[in-house]
């Protein structure tokens, strides 16, 4: 992981990665999209230490990206459902899924569609009109958190 300071840097993607930025956190994040909810399945579907698996869930539930819900009570039994802050990382995610099967995988493992129609989704950047924006013509500015250079 990486630092947890940021002496001179300013910068969302390095505090993002501070919270979501190791392997099993952002599977687990994953399954959490694909409906698993309980620790028994993310351990058989992830070959995960029990240990780093609670580690990672309790600092999820910490961060406000998922949520401890009871389902039981006799025996207290808890699952794990993301918040509205963690199913914003589906499209984070999805971005991810579909740049590895653009250079990474030879045949895609799941492709994305809406549910009401079947019409094959994909992540692209649109401006504000919904007009699509080509890499080339993006660029990043200084904003409110940070003062011009």
């Amino acid at each position: 992981m990486l630092k947890r300071q940021y002496e001179g840097q300013i910068c969302s993607i390095a505090r993002s990665l501070e919270v979501v930025g190791d392997r099993w956190t952002l599977l687990i994040v994953r399954d959490l999209v694909l409906g698993a909810s309980r620790f028994d399945q993310f351990l058989e579907s992830l070959g995960i230490a029990s240990n780093v698996l609670t580690d990672r869930l309790n600092r999820l539930v910490d961060e406000g990206i998922a949520e401890r819900v009871r389902y039981s009570e006799r025996p207290e039994r808890f699952e794990y459902q993301l918040t509205p802050k963690g199913r914003e990382l589906g499209l984070v995610l999805l971005a991810l899924m579909q740049w590895g099967d653009r250079h990474i995988s030879e045949e895609p493992p799941r492709v994305a569609r809406r549910r009401s129609d079947s019409t094959p989704v994909s992540v692209r950047l649109v401006a504000a009109d919904g007009s699509p924006v080509i890499p080339g013509d993006l660029e990043l500015l200084p904003g409110p958190g940070r003062a011009a250079s």
